[in-house]
């Protein structure tokens, strides 16, 4: 039991598991989903052979991150010789992708079956990272409702497959007759159309499987102490259950700490809203390992920014200065004495101020 408190704080649990092979990392929009991700990978590559990086979000912000530009074919990330990086977007249209030459015609039976357009393309996307020799694979995901998407991505294939054979059964060989009728070759016939769906349904139901199996996949949350974060993660947490994925971590990122050489009113009621949801955290997800991140003076960007940062992932996140300390009364008694300057600073500038407008009045009279 001591050792699951020990890990409560951080992801080192994600590190241990060395059966992962697929790691979610997923949110709202702008609680810094692309910074986690990136440094988990980067961690990840510490303790296994290989690891491929994958956003899946249309507004890429990998290559800002990694301050490299990344494309849709995975790219060594500079400083690294096992970490690897691709930015892709599952709504590709389909001419992009690898095809026998029917793409038009698919493109307008796929638009009959919602979202199988889209599940076709990350679908080829899977195909093409399998036959890759990857030990982890990290997907910094778009914002919650295109995530929930893409998980659904499998079975929304392996309706539309359904779909498509009940539709041949139907009809029989109509296809294939409009298809002759119209002077189109065999291989955008049915068969050829069915055959392209098939030739993915052993791809889709393997990875559907691995989605579910905890050994294989997990799902890690990031959110910030807010009531619409908190209320996203919930929904996320749900939606996870719903589909069978497992998670059980989550990161709270931007995280204000009470120390009381802070004496900006603003700055202390955001930390007391903060606390307010932290608290409710802690309590809807007592057996998650939950990794606090502070908020931060600048951006974490580059290699080197993104490697100092990682600590705070492996190891809880401690004030400079504690409260209570002699340390952190002497840097208070210190700011006091600073502000007290700066303020007699400024009322002498205001008197000197006051006395040249009184000067010019007496000049004009």
């Amino acid at each position: 039991m001591a050792s699951d408190q020990e890990l409560s704080g951080t992801v080192q649990n994600i590190l241990d598991q060395e059966s992962l092979k697929w790691v979610f990392v997923g949110g709202k929009g702008g609680v810094g989903k692309t910074t986690c991700s990136s440094i988990l990978s980067i961690l990840l590559s510490r303790v296994r052979s290989s690891v491929l990086i994958i956003s899946t979000d249309p507004a890429h912000n990998l290559s800002d991150a990694f301050q490299q530009r990344f494309t849709k074919a995975p790219t060594l990330v500079n400083g690294f010789s096992n970490l690897y990086a691709m930015e892709v977007d599952p709504s590709v249209e389909n001419e992009e992708l690898p095809g026998d030459g029917m793409d038009n015609l698919f493109s307008e039976l796929a638009n009959a079956i919602p979202g199988i357009d889209e599940a076709m393309s990350f679908a080829e996307m899977l195909k093409l990272v399998q036959t890759m020799d990857y030990s982890v694979i990290v997907f910094d995901t778009a914002p919650t409702g295109h995530t929930l998407r893409l998980l659904q991505f499998p079975s929304t294939l392996e309706k539309g497959l359904a779909k498509m054979m009940s539709l041949k059964n139907k009809f029989g060989g109509l296809l294939n007759q409009m298809t002759r009728l119209f002077g189109v070759d065999d291989e955008f016939g049915e068969d050829a159309l069915l055959g392209r769906l098939e030739g993915m349904k052993d791809v889709i139901e393997q990875v559907n499987k691995q989605f579910k199996d905890p050994d294989l996949t997990t799902f890690v949350c990031v959110c910030i102490p807010e009531f619409l974060s908190l209320y996203e993660t919930e929904r996320l947490v749900q939606e996870l259950n719903k589909f069978e994925i497992d998670s059980h971590n989550v990161i709270i990122n931007q995280v204000l700490y009470d120390e009381e050489v802070v004496e900006s009113k603003l700055l202390k009621a955001r930390m007391r809203m903060q606390q307010k949801y932290l608290d409710q955290f802690y309590m809807l997800y007592d057996d998650f390992h939950i990794t606090k991140l502070p908020l931060l003076p600048e951006e974490v960007c580059g290699v080197e920014a993104l490697k100092a940062f990682s600590h705070n992932f492996i190891t809880p996140y401690q004030p400079v200065i504690e409260k209570g300390t002699m340390e952190e009364l002497e840097a208070r008694v210190s700011m006091l004495k600073q502000q007290l300057t700066d303020a007699e600073a400024e009322l002498e500038r205001l008197r000197k101020g006051k006395q040249k407008q009184v000067g010019k009045f007496c000049c004009y009279l």
